[in-house]
């Protein structure tokens, strides 16, 4: 099997990743309980403006919904598919929802300004951490926050390891996984004040078989197997899946909270 390679400047000239957006919404994601925990450092009134950087079929911005009957949410996202997946999601009250496609490895002009910020299992996806970061400053009012949370230094290393293995990129031209004091510098860098990062373990238990393929497939390999022929495809994602001592993802997340003087 051919082995690729890349890093930040050939992900930026790769093509966006496109999501199953139906199969990623039909999965016991952790991403819930990310969510609901980034979220609720926000303390919001109600009638605030929050931008959700990358969105994904929309589960975050429905909540946030819920907590501002006076507010709205921008949302932003570079899959088609799950922007259609959140429209649907959201309908009926999408007249308090800006929605923006847009690829998140390159400054970003929100159509408003903010009052906070969230990003939930995105930032690992990005090559260069210093332009969302940047964009986002300049998208929040004085005193705003934006807190977030991503793959972090260490995640999913079993996972990469058998990638290795099998001869295939491990991911370190698609992932893009940070330690805290370096996400603190760059944030730092961008402007950003009372910063708060750190890294923590969080594995996901999955059911063997059928369960914990379909989350391979869906939300960790999407990368890999993107420039992999069709039919090798489920018998490289059974490969991995059986090549794990449990069925479990490592997942390590970066937990990050500040915000713009």
């Amino acid at each position: 099997m051919r082995r690729t390679t890349g890093g930040p400047d050939s992900l930026r000239s790769m093509e966006l990743l496109e999501w199953n957006a139906r199969s990623y919404d039909s999965l016991p994601l952790p991403h819930l309980r990310w969510g609901e925990g980034v979220i609720g450092q926000l303390e919001l009134a109600g009638g605030e403006t929050v931008a959700d950087i990358g969105c994904g079929t929309g589960r975050d911005a429905e909540r946030l919904l819920g907590l501002l009957p006076r507010g709205r949410v921008v949302v932003v996202d570079g899959s088609e598919q799950m922007l259609a997946q959140m429209r649907t999601r959201l309908a009926g009250r999408l007249d308090r929802v800006d929605v923006v496609r847009a690829d998140l490895r390159r400054p970003l002009a929100l159509p408003r300004q903010v009052d906070a910020a969230i990003s939930v299992a995105t930032l690992h996806w990005l090559p260069d951490h210093t332009v969302v970061f940047e964009s986002v400053a300049r998208a929040l009012r004085p005193g705003g926050r934006f807190v977030a949370e991503a793959g972090g230094l260490g995640n999913i290393a079993s996972v990469r390891a058998i990638l290795a293995d099998l001869g295939v990129d491990d991911g370190s031209g698609a992932w893009q996984f940070a330690g805290a004091q370096e996400t603190a510098d760059r944030l730092a860098a961008a402007g950003f004040d009372q910063i708060d990062a750190r890294v923590v373990p969080d594995p996901a238990r999955l059911q063997p078989g059928a369960q914990i393929e379909e989350f391979l497939a869906t939300v960790v390999l999407g990368a890999v197997l993107r420039d992999m022929p069709e039919p090798e495809r489920a018998p490289f994602v059974h490969t991995v899946a059986q090549r794990l001592e449990e069925p479990v993802i490592d997942y390590v997340r970066l937990q990050l909270s500040a915000t713009r003087p």
